[in-house]
């Protein structure tokens, strides 16, 4: 009977526990990157009233007989199933979709989590909503970045300005009139950028001096002054140029000061390409390939875990990436508050490097991961835990009855 009282009272204990996990899940149905937790019993260890015996040639042999001790939780399970992604279209909200951490730093120690509501602070700095600091790698000044080098805490630098791209190329395109006469003459120019960020304007003159070719010359600056082109006569067949063989109509450097070599090239057999057919006339500057000097307006992450940055020039450039980690064991990593983990010594050491590499999943940009719990699931683990305990309740009132009727023996 005493037996039975105190095994009812460690199923209380253990329901109870089940009962504060479960409750638990529920309160954190809507906290972002949030795993659920489940309890997991096993029997206390069982009292032998008879041990086992070997059969021999008179008897047979005998089970142990064995009396249980009641239950304990043995530990809980962490489920780190992926959550439903919530699309927030928020530049600096991303989301895990597979394995894997964010890395952040708090107070010096290195924690993870999967919760991507990142904002920026006072000095630049990318931070979670608890002020914990991104880990991450840095880009270089060409935006170059080493996924191989020491992470370190992502800062990215508002109101940056970038340096002015000199121009180095310019692709002409579009179409020459066949049935114009010798000596009709076209023009079109384009700004260039030099060394400075200044825009230099060339403009070119094509002129009709035979049939099917062209010669181009060039001017720049106000008052126009001549540039010479290193191939400037054109030679179209059937429409298509011939000549020059290379399709370039350079700009030798030193023409244009603090301007270099100029590729000048009218383009191949692919689209947008210079032609000569019928009467039309659409020749253009297709692109050029400098820009003067830009600020930082904007902000976007790939699925790399690239930040990328948009400057008001037009141009982009990487500033930093994400870093993520996996673990051979995440069910052994220790929860601590904010959504976060720690390492501990069963769940192997922290596997960093980029998105969807070496098991890691990739990012979703514009969205949040939302808890992975089930409120289904839940309901139906808070039924089974109350029932549970109520059941071990009825054993120990009725192992007290029954100590009861020992004590009226007496009467």
């Amino acid at each position: 009977m005493i037996r039975s009282m105190y095994a009812g009272v460690s199923g209380l204990r253990a329901h109870q526990i089940m009962m504060d996990v479960v409750g638990n899940n529920v309160a954190n149905v809507n906290t972002q990157g949030y795993k659920r937790n489940q309890a997991i019993f096993t029997d206390v260890l069982s009292q032998i009233v008879t041990g086992a015996s070997a059969p021999t040639e008179d008897i047979g042999g005998r089970n142990p007989a064995q009396v249980g001790l009641g239950v304990s939780m043995s530990g809980t399970a962490q489920q780190f199933g992926q959550g439903f992604l919530q699309v927030t279209n928020r530049s600096l909200d991303v989301a895990l979709q597979g394995d894997g951490f964010f890395i952040i730093d708090r107070a010096g120690e290195q924690l993870y989590t999967r919760a991507g509501a990142l904002f920026l602070d006072a000095d630049g700095r990318l931070v979670t909503s608890n002020g914990s600091l991104v880990q991450g790698w840095g880009a270089d000044d060409t935006g170059a970045i080493d996924p191989g080098g020491t992470i370190g805490s992502i800062r990215l630098p508002i109101g940056d300005q970038n340096p002015p791209v000199v121009t180095t190329e310019v692709k002409l395109g579009g179409n020459l009139p066949s049935n114009a006469v010798v000596g009709t003459q076209l023009f079109t120019g384009v700004e260039i950028y030099d060394s400075n960020g200044n825009t230099v304007q060339i403009d070119l003159t094509f002129e009709k001096t035979n049939t099917d070719e062209w010669t181009a010359t060039g001017t720049y600056g106000d008052p126009a002054t001549g540039i010479t082109l290193t191939d400037n006569v054109i030679t179209f067949v059937n429409g298509e140029f011939t000549i020059p063989a290379d399709s370039n109509l350079n700009i030798a450097a030193g023409q244009i000061p603090n301007v270099g070599a100029i590729d000048l090239t009218i383009g191949g057999t692919t689209e947008r390409r210079l032609t000569q057919f019928g009467d039309a006339n659409s020749l253009t500057v297709v692109t050029q390939n400098g820009a003067s000097a830009g600020v930082l307006q904007s902000m976007r992450v790939g699925t790399d875990g690239v930040i990328v940055g948009t400057y008001n020039n037009g141009l982009t450039q990487p500033i930093a990436q994400l870093a993520v980690a996996n673990f051979s064991n995440p069910e052994g990593l220790e929860r601590v508050t904010g959504s976060n983990w720690r390492t501990t010594v069963n769940s192997g050491l922290a596997q960093i490097g980029e998105t969807g590499s070496g098991g890691r999943g990739l990012i979703a940009p514009g969205t949040l991961e939302m808890s992975n719990v089930d409120l289904a699931l839940e309901f139906t683990e808070l039924i089974r835990s109350q029932r549970g305990f109520q059941a071990n309740s009825r054993v120990v009132t009725s192992a007290d009855e029954l100590l009861q009727e020992i004590v009226n023996l007496k009467r």
